[in-house]
């Protein structure tokens, strides 16, 4: 790491359902605006503008950026996949550690239309063509669902059989996630859910029920990040910093090890993670906030073991422990998380992002972690990017 770099503000908007969002450049434009009043800054101050978005046309992002000003500032699109949010954050961090910039903006948004992710593109290859290839060498893929719950259905399988575990650890994170996002007034989703409720939801793959999957939503969340010598200069006083960040793609083995759980990242979430804690000089059990990629249950489980927020095969401990909520040894996804907050696909990293700096910072409310100093996200989309940062709070 190079320049020390703060988080100056965040902000976000309620996530909704797509019958009842906003659009794009509204949802957009109202998480900026929110980041920049958490900041007290003015968006002429900001240098470069990364906007993350999944679904969408390609200056999306000006579009974006031109709600609230128009200040010949550089705008940069950002897809990434379901990691597209981070991956605006990752850029946005680079170019004011680099000293390229001393204040950056980094907002991810996403309209989403009702329903399971579709391929917008059939006249061209499939960037998942290898993956999906792949997946029906070790699953019996149905063409008639939908093609991104099965991954994880897929790895979900693989990990029952390789620890004897059952679908009931599972449908526990369902619970806890909205358990969590009850006191969380920008979720979608925050009425308590029991386990037999989420176990008697529709199946939609293998273990998955329609309970254990995230819905699609809409929304837009922002970060604003700047250096010490712009924070000082403006009279800004962040109580937060990015101790350590990481973004990787696949290995070359990903396709020759023939496993659903290598398919859904979590040998990428395990490298990121490590290097994220050397860089740092951190131990997993020193951070006591997470919020974790849960598209689906089924990742919650395997990222607590590629974080090393527990050891390997031991997620079920973990859960039935209570250690991965309120009381326990670290809180996962205090937000609700994907499963009930909600994932704009675009917007999921920038809005853990959020979380983690209300956290450190004590704004949290009924959330609040008690005695947090380090958090850390994760963001994770297929083909693969995987975003692993650590923020830590600033004395």
């Amino acid at each position: 790491m190079g320049r020390r770099v703060l988080v100056a503000g965040v902000g976000m908007v309620p996530f909704t359902k797509p019958s009842e969002g906003k659009t794009y450049d509204e949802m957009g434009a109202g998480a900026v605006r929110a980041a920049l009043s958490d900041a007290s800054l003015a968006y002429e101050r900001v240098q470069q503008v990364y906007a993350g978005y999944v679904y969408g046309d390609s200056t999306c992002g000006q579009r974006v950026a031109y709600g609230f000003g128009k200040t010949r500032v550089p705008v940069l699109n950002v897809n990434n996949n379901c990691a597209s949010g981070s991956s605006a954050l990752w850029l946005a961090r680079q170019a004011v550690e680099s000293g390229a910039v001393d204040c950056a903006l980094a907002v991810g948004f996403e309209q989403m239309p009702p329903g399971a992710l579709t391929a917008k593109w059939q006249d061209r290859p499939h960037p998942l063509t290898d993956f999906a290839a792949t997946l029906s060498d070790v699953y019996d893929v149905d063409p008639e669902l939908p093609g991104t719950p099965q991954y994880f259905a897929a790895a979900g399988i693989e990990y029952m059989e390789k620890y004897g575990t059952t679908p009931g650890l599972f449908a526990r994170v369902s619970v806890k996630s909205r358990a969590h996002a009850a006191g969380n007034p920008y979720a979608v989703f925050r009425d308590a859910v029991t386990l037999d409720e989420v176990l008697g939801s529709p199946t939609v793959a293998g273990p998955l029920t329609r309970l254990q999957c995230c819905p699609p939503t809409c929304g837009a969340a922002a970060a604003i990040v700047c250096s010490e010598d712009f924070a000082r200069a403006h009279g800004l006083a962040p109580k937060v910093a990015i101790a350590a960040q990481t973004l990787r793609s696949d290995a070359g083995d990903v396709f020759e090890k023939k496993s659903a759980i290598s398919l859904v990242g979590a040998d990428v979430t395990r490298v990121a993670a490590a290097e994220v804690y050397q860089q740092a000089g951190v131990d997993p059990r020193d951070i006591k906030v997470v919020e974790l990629h849960d598209c689906f249950t089924v990742n919650e489980v395997l990222t607590y073991e590629g974080l090393g927020l527990c050891g390997e095969g031991e997620a079920e401990k973990f859960v039935l422990d209570g250690d991965h909520t309120y009381g326990g040894r670290v809180v996962t996804n205090p937000s609700g998380g994907l499963l009930s907050k909600g994932h704009p696909l675009g917007a999921t990293g920038l809005a853990q992002t959020a979380e983690i700096t209300w956290q450190l910072r004590g704004d949290a409310g009924a959330r609040q972690v008690e005695g947090a100093t380090l958090g850390l996200q994760h963001n994770l989309g297929l083909g693969t990017a995987g975003v692993v940062t650590l923020f830590e709070k600033v004395s």
